[in-house]
């Protein structure tokens, strides 16, 4: 069903399909604030349909705080469908960039550590590296860690993308 931490926490990873329109994204967060709910990662983008967008919730909580967020994104209006990821197959990116201070003496020992990760350097500047890094949160995670005796200046994520594994449920038109 999802990680459970020794709190009795779990983490569950959430598809919530919506009409692609203004204040969606605004109404969601307002009833995740309203209820005591707190989001972990969320990111939100078009589909294949540009009418509708998916957006990728992380949430954490016990069961019954997990079964309460998708019964309230259930009732809002602009949702056409929710999802629960956790307890099915699916596959979860993450995408970072990592601005590292990387001075002469240490950039292949860097380089070195990117191509471990299959990550690209992006951007090289006279003291530093753009580093981006695409994969599950474990594995970003892990990269950071090896970067930070480096010096990390910067760093930015997207936040869990996800997506079922097989076929499409989306019934075929005729």
């Amino acid at each position: 069903m999802g990680s459970t931490a020794t709190d009795g926490t779990m983490k569950r990873t959430i598809s919530v399909m919506v009409e692609n329109k203004f204040g969606v994204l605004a109404r969601i967060s307002t009833l995740f604030a309203a209820r005591g709910f707190n989001i972990d990662s969320l990111a939100v983008g078009e589909t294949e349909d540009p009418s509708v967008s998916r957006m990728t919730i992380v949430v954490s909580g016990n069961e019954n705080v997990l079964e309460q967020v998708e019964k309230q994104l259930n009732k809002l209006i602009d949702v056409i469908k929710v999802t629960s990821l956790t307890s099915e197959a699916h596959l979860e990116r993450d995408l970072a960039l990592i601005k590292v201070k990387a001075d002469k003496a240490h950039r292949s020992e860097i380089f070195q550590i990117v191509d471990i990760f299959r990550a690209k350097i992006v951007d090289v500047g006279s003291d530093s590296l753009i580093i981006e890094v695409t994969g599950d949160e474990t594995k970003i995670e892990a990269l950071e860690a090896l970067l930070k005796p480096f010096g990390i200046k910067e760093m930015v994520r997207t936040g869990i993308i996800a997506m079922g594994r097989g076929a499409n449920k989306k019934k075929e038109s005729a």
